[in-house]
């Protein structure tokens, strides 16, 4: 079915009494005192799932629906190609061949547990409108077409069912734009479009960070507040992800509402939830802020999230995926922990609901070292610093396509109960480590490490290592520990 704007308005209503009645208000004031849930902040490593439409053409990124109505662009021929022309073969005609035939919730859910994944979240509508889940408010989604069923409640069940908490994100408010180019030839796009149609409304594109672009309609933040709660009212996410655009000033107002109703909401369940933002689309300490395929040169006195993908040229499925190592992931995931962050780490299911082998084979490696290094990961704590080396990290989103080199000298730090824990990103062929910050040194004035450190192991090996402290460092050496993937050392501290 489709709300009406009457429909709309009166589940609005709703929204705005669980707001005026709660402990939260849609102001900045009264949403600072949000506090980030523990549970969250000891997860630190999750799943993120792209997979939609965009999965049938499998072609160029998830970007498909926009790109394939820009005259000239590489999805644009290839759509002619394959599919015919636009006006006769739209987006929208992908729907009846997105089947999810293969999809097993109980196998992906398996799967990211085996990952050692800590919460899990899919992509609950994209740019391209097309909601993964059952919806009231609009009938352009997969309980009502294409598969007919609630994708996204399968999982949830399937989570569930492993105590892996769900989440869930919202693509939804570039949706204004993303369709527009559609209306500046002969396509199936075509005026008028009113809400409830799939392509409505297909905006101009001013520019996909353009803040001074016309601001989104009354009528269109209404639907787009409407999906968000009806999403938490139907699944209850333990975190909500916003992508980018919500920083235009147009949604302000809206994203307050959907905070104080989100948290709100959360106190009556008894349960602890955040959102994601970016671009100071929230004020700072209301949200969590997330890093787009990048991440922080220092350590941060707050909790963050990077989310980023094991391809780099598409969060969804293609059929030409660059594919990231699990060794280069691992040494993000142990970077961004020393840091104070978590790692979302996304994966691209192909159409028909299974998920590609390459995915599966980094996700795998990823669980097997966290089996046996996740106790320098898992409910860590930062320490006095984040690491030492001479490996840079160039700070900022969309840094992560180039490979980082780290040597034996690059060592990341983490604190968990007695324990220090200093990851060798890169473990020496001649197994002599040389950890500078441990130093034995003169602590009376100037604030270096001045601990006792009662014994050194190593994880996952059985020999034990001949260490010793000196003024220059710590010296750990070892003779039968190789490795292809960062190697904890558990240093005890008295």
């Amino acid at each position: 079915m489709n709300f009406s704007r009457e429909d709309v308005e009166v589940y609005l209503q709703a929204v705005r009494r669980v707001i005026r009645e709660g402990p939260f208000d849609a102001t900045w004031d009264s949403l600072s005192q949000y506090q980030v849930p523990n549970w969250y902040q000891k997860a630190k490593f999750g799943i993120f799932i792209h997979w939609g439409l965009y999965s049938i053409p499998a072609f160029g990124n998830e970007w498909y629906s926009r790109n394939m109505y820009i005259q000239g662009s590489p999805e644009f021929e290839h759509h002619r190609k394959t599919y015919g022309e636009h006006k006769t073969f739209g987006y929208k005609d992908f729907i009846p061949q997105f089947q999810a035939t293969n999809y097993d919730a109980e196998e992906w859910a398996q799967l990211f547990a085996d990952a050692g994944a800590r919460y899990v979240m899919p992509v609950a509508e994209h740019h391209d409108g097309f909601q993964m889940y059952r919806s009231d408010i609009s009938a352009f989604n997969a309980y009502d077409m294409g598969p007919k069923r609630d994708l996204m409640g399968e999982l949830e069940t399937s989570l569930s069912e492993r105590s892996i908490p769900f989440c869930a994100s919202s693509h939804r408010i570039e949706h204004w734009f993303f369709m527009g180019h559609g209306k500046e030839f002969d396509s199936d796009i075509k005026e008028p479009l009113t809400r409830g149609d799939f392509y409505w409304p297909a905006e101009k594109e001013y520019g996909t960070h353009d803040l001074n672009a016309p601001a989104p309609s009354e009528e269109f933040m209404e639907d787009w507040l409407a999906r968000c709660c009806e999403i938490v009212d139907n699944y209850r996410p333990k975190v909500f992800y916003f992508d980018w655009w919500i920083q235009h000033p147009a949604a302000k107002p809206y994203l307050r509402e959907f905070a104080a109703y989100y948290y709100n909401r959360a106190a009556e369940w008894g349960a602890e939830v955040a959102i994601n933002y970016k671009h100071d689309a929230f004020m700072f300490g209301t949200a969590v802020l997330d890093i787009e395929r990048g991440q922080f040169a220092e350590q941060k006195p707050y909790f963050w999230q990077t989310c980023t993908s094991v391809a780099t040229n598409s969060w969804g499925y293609t059929e030409n995926n660059h594919y990231k190592t699990s060794y280069s992931l691992i040494c993000d995931l142990v970077d961004i922990v020393s840091k104070n962050g978590t790692m979302l780490l996304n994966v691209g299911p192909k159409a028909d609901g299974t998920i590609p082998d390459q995915d599966r084979h980094i996700l795998l490696e990823i669980g097997e070292w966290l089996r046996v290094n996740g106790e320098a990961i898992y409910g860590s704590k930062v320490w006095r610093q984040a690491g030492e080396g001479p490996t840079t990290i160039e700070e900022g989103q969309f840094t992560d396509a180039e490979q980082k080199l780290f040597t034996s000298e690059d060592i990341r730090f983490t604190v968990n109960g007695s324990y220090l824990y200093a990851t060798v990103l890169q473990y020496p062929e001649d197994g002599l480590v040389h950890i500078k910050s441990l130093a034995d040194q003169d602590a009376s004035k100037l604030p270096h490490f001045s601990g006792i450190i009662k014994d050194v192991t190593i994880l996952g090996y059985e020999e034990k290592p001949v260490w010793k402290r000196t003024s220059s460092g710590l010296q750990c050496k070892t003779t039968q520990v190789q490795s292809d993937k960062p190697v904890v050392l558990k240093i005890e501290l008295d």
